[in-house]
């Protein structure tokens, strides 16, 4: 079967007859389209400029709002086909085709931490390899996220956002405001009062892998276990991990001490090293120190080792997380890793499947890997 025909101006003010299959003809600077059936008199749009290149909408709108995410052969292509068929969005037209735009938001609340990072690629590669933009905002762990993302929604349209890092006490009152699907990757709604159809998660179990790290220390020996963490009723992390930890030390008979609970205020290096150094400098009886996150236990190895005391032989050392660098301490941190690349993969499918009506919201929990390292010594 012939291929549909088209007429591009050749700047004469005469049409120029050529055949393709895309099924649109154009002709001069008039910009009418027609096709087998002849002219149709109506003005060059988007999904014209589209078809005469051979690619979607959105590659096109994206090239048009000078997004990054388009390779320039393709970005070349487009602007090509803009000129050809004297193609000229107005702010309408503009404001119409971002619509049209398949973007998701990420929210990441914690600018500097490291565990993100790999987190972040890995969304990234997810959201483009469904047809997504991933557009990026960050927040520090002072910013309120929900409000950051209700106004990215706002302002870039967004189709659904990924919360990376957040608060556990989520109302719905706060929430009402976010009017498309979310996921809370890394963390939970424990402390909240969200209905769970309402959102979705995937995390690990932050009490249940806490509670694996202390009772390894128990099963080496360790009895005198001191905990460094944030707050132990901060409503998020290192009250859930702190749960885990008193968890199991009563499973083995052990009361849990409260002078053993270290308070860095924050996550914070130096804050930890000075709570940590503080401490060793004050007590002699423990044996081994649970980090609630691999941050604090890079400080903490440090302010021991300054306070005269040898990780392992004196105290030893467990986290969670498996950031990359803890891989290249001396010795390296015994730890409980996150599986980073999941928890993003997950984030994209579940958000997608909602997005695309293949699936409601739903909670995912994976486990830890753990990574022995040379931390923790046997007594």
């Amino acid at each position: 079967m012939r291929g549909w025909w088209f007429y591009v101006d050749n700047g004469s003010g005469n049409a120029t007859r050529n055949d393709t299959r895309n099924g649109y003809a154009y002709r001069n600077n008039r910009s009418r389209i027609g096709g087998r059936n002849g002219w149709k008199g109506r003005a060059v749009t988007i999904k014209d400029v589209a078809a005469y290149c051979g690619v979607s909408v959105s590659t096109v709108s994206r090239v048009l709002n000078n997004h990054p995410d388009v390779s320039d052969e393709v970005r070349n292509k487009v602007m090509k086909a803009v000129s050809d068929l004297h193609y000229t969005p107005n702010s309408t037209a503009r404001d119409l085709a971002r619509t049209q735009v398949n973007a998701i938001g990420l929210v990441v609340r914690g600018i500097s931490n490291p565990f993100f990072t790999p987190i972040i690629r890995t969304i990234e590669h997810g959201c483009e390899a469904a047809g997504y933009t991933m557009v990026l905002h960050q927040v520090s762990t002072t910013d309120d996220e929900v409000r950051a993302a209700t106004e990215l929604v706002q302002s870039k349209r967004l189709n659904g956002v990924i919360f990376l890092g957040g608060r556990y006490d989520y109302t719905k009152a706060e929430m009402q405001g976010l009017t498309v699907p979310y996921v809370c990757c890394t963390y939970t709604n424990h402390f909240g009062n969200l209905d769970r159809s309402s959102y979705s998660s995937v995390a690990i179990d932050d009490k249940a892998e806490a509670e694996r790290a202390v009772k390894y220390l128990v099963s080496r020996g360790h009895r005198r276990i001191a905990i460094l963490l944030d707050n132990p009723e901060d409503h998020s992390i290192s009250e859930r991990r702190y749960a885990g930890y008193c968890k199991a030390l009563r499973e083995a008979g052990i009361e849990p001490d409260p002078d053993l609970v270290l308070e860095a205020a924050d996550f914070d290096l130096a804050s930890s090293y000075r709570c940590v150094k503080d401490f060793a400098d004050r007590h002699e009886d423990f044996t081994a120190l649970f980090a609630v996150a691999d941050t604090l236990a890079i400080a903490a190895i440090k302010a021991l080792y300054d306070a005269g005391k040898r990780v392992p032989d004196d105290v030893s050392v467990i986290a969670i997380d498996g950031i990359e660098i803890s891989n290249y301490l001396i010795p390296t941190l015994t730890t409980l890793c996150q599986p980073k690349d999941r928890l993003g993969e997950e984030a994209v499918r579940i958000l997608v499947d909602v997005l695309e009506g293949r699936a409601g919201n739903r909670h995912i929990r994976l486990e830890t890997t753990p990574r022995l390292g040379g931390t923790v010594k046997s007594l």
